[in-house]
């Protein structure tokens, strides 16, 4: 944890997410419970209005008092205070684009909910991407000066049990929920009036910290949500440190402008420090950089980020959703601090082999997910669910490869989450589809070419056709198993079976019609024999042009012999070729 100017003070940096549906009053609650606010903080920045952008995401922090139960936190060099940073999270239609951006730096999440309207979808989906990013939550029901004082108590009252219901089958089961007022009289109401709640809230706040993992080690990669110049001084990004570490003096890279640069000076909520880490949210000061480059990315470790158009990720259907993910959609990927459009193929293992792997579903990026290029995996026209099949375990364990519209710029083994983000707003319909993580990346722009055909992804076929004849005890004529078109030199060596029980191989093709000579290496057995010499003679009676209206005939009295052709394909063998096990 980076010390401030002043060495004797050690301040510990938590970050709480506040998150929840358009106006549920979460700029309001943030501004009433902060005391500095940062440069991106409630939407004030000039060089932002005058473009007319909102800034995505707000942050401002308070300090208070260490409560008792951090105090021996820091070990040999104890914290003195706690800072609450809050990420002020948008909740318009955009909402989930930067919400998973913030969500991946927030150690509390404060879901906002306005107590007269109660859960709406995007308060569904702020849970959600709680669920799959944080640990801890406290829910605040903003708005009580809403409700006429008499019922306001019952009101809460109802409210808060009727999210502890909705609660009990996610991970903040039993979490606290409190009331507030967070600008009595709404956002017109004059600044004079007193919030309601608040000092209650913050005590809350400080009894939900925990000491949060930090590791200053591995390679640097920082959040950048604003950057603008300072005459004089040179152009400042400000974001928060997803992980590692910086320092003034260390050079770092803008990937997505394949630039680096030296950091001159490092600032955290307006107090100079030599260097931060993982978790702190600092300003950055470098030279010669036009801040219009960049408004929001990442920052890193020269060379330690990755530019992918193509990727393999493990995948979990989030239960909330109500389509069907189907192979060859497209879906908003969420991954790393973008969101790009990208075409999905889901696979999975092959049918025998699928129990033999329990699936991990509560971490999404946990290593047990094994994927690997040395397997064979099954094509699936669309994710496999275990709930529609009368069964309530989880979804068997399975992969999606994505393939991106543009370019993504994301550190590996990162989440990822899949959402349809064209959904109308306003229908009550959760917009995130699955969750996953990033395993495996293909950094060469022609990746269909070079490595896809290594990845193992096959579909079984299955064609069926009829024995025309037998020649001798050994071969027989079929039909109706290929076109006339059909290059049959393909299907050479082929393996197949007959419904009577023998095995055979596709020797090749016989006359011009597509018809084909199988060969019986242990002979036709007798009852074939004698079941085809009788369809033989049947079929002999009717002759000439009128064979094809006769041809049903025989049905009455037999059963034709069928010969069944199984084969896999891989997806993506440029050759096409066809395999047998």
């Amino acid at each position: 944890m980076a010390e401030s100017a002043d060495s004797r003070v050690r301040t510990l940096n938590f970050n709480v997410g506040v998150l929840g549906h358009v106006d549920s009053g979460k700029t309001s609650l943030a501004r009433a419970l902060s005391s500095t606010a940062s440069t991106a903080a409630f939407d004030k920045n000039p060089q932002s209005r005058e473009r007319g952008i909102t800034l995505d995401l707000g942050f401002s922090s308070f300090t208070v008092g260490l409560p008792d139960h951090l105090r021996d936190a820091g070990g040999k060099q104890p914290y003195d205070s706690l800072q609450f940073t809050l990420v002020d999270c948008p909740g318009h239609a955009s909402l989930i684009r930067t919400i998973i951006g913030g969500a991946q730096i927030i150690d509390l999440m404060m879901l906002v909910v306005d107590v007269v309207k109660g859960l709406q979808t995007q308060t569904a989906e702020c849970l959600l991407i709680g669920e799959l990013t944080c640990p801890r939550m406290v829910v605040v029901l903003n708005k009580t000066d809403l409700l006429p004082p008499n019922k306001r108590q019952s009101a809460i009252e109802k409210m808060t049990k009727r999210l502890h219901k909705t609660l009990e089958s996610t991970r903040f089961k039993n979490c606290p929920v409190i009331s507030v007022a967070a600008k009595p009289g709404g956002p017109e109401a004059s600044d004079a009036e007193e919030p309601q709640g608040v000092p209650e809230l913050i005590e809350l706040l400080k009894k939900q910290t925990y000491l949060p993992k930090r590791d200053p080690a591995g390679d640097l990669l920082m959040a950048v949500d604003h950057c603008f110049s300072i005459r004089g001084q040179g152009t400042v990004m400000t974001g928060t440190i997803l992980q590692g570490s910086l320092a003034i003096n260390d050079t770092v890279e803008i990937p997505a402008l394949k630039v680096t640069k030296k950091i001159k000076s490092v600032q955290m909520f307006r107090k100079p420090v030599s260097g931060a880490m993982q978790g702190d949210r600092v300003g950055v000061c470098v030279t010669q950089f036009d801040p219009k480059l960049l408004e929001r990315g990442v920052v890193c470790t020269p060379g330690s980020l990755r530019t992918l158009y193509a990727a393999v990720i493990s995948v979990r259907k989030i239960g909330y959703f109500k389509g069907s993910l189907a192979t060859r959609a497209k879906f908003h990927i969420t991954v790393g601090h973008e969101t790009v459009m990208a075409r999905v193929t889901f696979f999975g293992l092959p049918p025998l082999g699928a129990s033999d792997t329990k699936p991990t579903p509560s971490e999404p990026c946990s290593l047990e997910t094994a994927f690997t290029l040395d397997r064979d995996y099954f094509y699936q026209e669309e994710y496999v669910s275990s709930q529609g099949e009368g069964s309530s375990g989880p979804d068997p364990e399975q992969w999606a490869l994505l393939e991106f519209e543009r370019p993504v710029t994301c550190p590996s083994l990162c989440l990822v989450i899949g959402s349809k983000l064209d959904t109308d707003i306003h229908a009550n319909a959760c917009r995130l589809a699955f969750q996953g993580c990033l395993l495996q990346g293909f950094e060469d722009k022609g990746y269909a070419e070079t490595v896809l055909p290594s990845l193992r992804i096959y579909k079984t076929k299955h064609k069926e056709g009829q024995v025309e004849r037998v020649t001798d005890d050994y071969t027989v004529i079929g039909r109706n198993l290929f076109k006339k078109e059909t290059n049959l030199q393909l299907f050479v060596g082929l393996k197949v079976t007959l419904s009577t029980g023998e095995t055979g191989v596709i020797e090749g093709g016989f006359g011009q019609s597509g018809k084909f000579k199988i060969r019986i290496r242990e002979g036709l057995l007798p009852d074939t024999k004698q079941l085809l010499s009788s369809t033989s003679k049947k079929k002999g009676k009717g002759g000439g042009k009128g064979e094809n209206e006769n041809e049903e005939e025989p049905k009455m009295d037999f059963q034709p012999v069928s010969i069944h052709l199984h084969f896999k394909r891989y997806v993506y063998d440029p050759h096409k070729k066809m395999v047998q096990s």
